[in-house]
């Protein structure tokens, strides 16, 4: 639509630029008028304004303005045209955008909000696409909301601290949430008011003061990073410890496309629960390797061995090939 635009609008100028010139030229040359004076007499010629003649024509000029007055003005109504049927296209086309964006967003469930679209909001949205999670961002600043939507992602330009806002980006329906506002007190606002209209919503959030990080837990943040904390614990585990935070490292991003770490909650449905994990991967036979198991009552098992019973409501942490994690997640929930 952008190339037929510029293509449409290039065409356009170039038509007039050229009839202006052939104009200009021909009244210079056969009338003897002065520049401007040829340019002006072009002008009011093919916009039919009705002005008349700077002076009078010889009958050369006439049949030169004769031919010029026939050219010009059907390329001026040519212009016109194509610059109204422009103008009609984009109005339809963002009228039609808004209504498929409605659309989408109406036919979003489970799915997660990212509200703020800056350095952090940018990184989350990132995780997300490469994870092709559903997600969708909620900015108030035009530019930003702009950009998200150029990178191809579902984005509004709304303020996520309004109730009304989240109502648009489908909050009811929502898995969880992300404020990455650069203001403490308005991921305070935003997460208030997200609890307040889904009390199921998981809402994480970042914290600019840690003095604040306790306040957001009481309005019911799930959980709160403190990004000045964990990069001062980083930098010191670097130096203490720089082979384990490049296994985790390497763990969390450099995998690659076919390998990549997952939670999975075991379903309730069908006899799984009385499963024990070794009958589990010999099950689904395709090596996907359990790091850990989160059970339901809280305890965390890491390296588990194949005699630990799996219950329902346990999450399995584990590494593989995306293939392999899908068919273990269809093992664990269909059954």
């Amino acid at each position: 639509m952008a190339d037929r635009l510029i293509r449409r609008f290039t065409l356009i100028t170039g038509v007039l630029g050229f009839t202006l010139a052939l104009g200009t030229a021909g009244f210079r040359l056969i009338e003897g008028f002065s520049w401007f004076d040829a340019f002006y007499m072009t002008l009011t010629t093919i916009t039919t304004v009705g002005y008349q003649e700077i002076r009078a024509l010889s009958h050369a000029g006439r049949v030169f303005n004769s031919f010029l007055i026939l050219f010009g003005v059907t390329a001026m109504f040519l212009a016109v045209g194509a610059m109204t049927q422009t103008i009609i296209e984009l109005e339809l086309q963002d009228s039609y955008g808004k209504r498929r964006k409605r659309r989408m967003i109406e036919n979003l469930h489970d799915h997660f909000i990212v509200c703020g679209f800056g350095r952090v909001g940018r990184n989350a949205c990132a995780e997300f696409e490469r994870t092709k999670a559903p997600f969708l961002v909620i900015d108030r600043d035009e530019q930003r909301a702009a950009r998200a939507t150029n990178a191809g992602m579902l984005a509004i330009i709304a303020d996520a601290t309004q109730d009304d806002s989240l109502r648009r980006a489908g909050v009811l329906r929502a898995k969880g949430l992300i404020a990455a506002l650069a203001s403490d007190a308005e991921n305070l606002f935003i997460i208030l008011s997200a609890k307040a209209l889904n009390p199921k919503l998981t809402v994480v959030t970042r914290v600019t003061e840690e003095e604040a990080g306790e306040k957001l837990r009481r309005a019911g943040a799930d959980t709160v990073l403190t990004p000045y904390t964990m990069a001062g614990r980083q930098l010191a585990d670097t130096l203490l410890r720089p082979h384990v935070v490049e296994f985790l490292d390497f763990a969390r991003s450099n995998l690659g496309q076919e390998i990549t770490m997952e939670e999975v909650c075991v379903s309730s449905k069908g006899e799984l629960r009385r499963r024990t994990l070794g009958e589990l991967l010999r099950l689904q036979r395709s090596g996907a390797i359990v790091l850990a198991i989160r059970q339901q009552r809280g305890e965390t098992i890491f390296n588990p061995s194949p005699d630990v019973e799996i219950s329902a409501g346990d999450f399995l942490i584990v590494m593989g090939k995306r293939s392999s994690l899908k068919e273990l997640e269809q093992i664990l929930t269909n059954q």
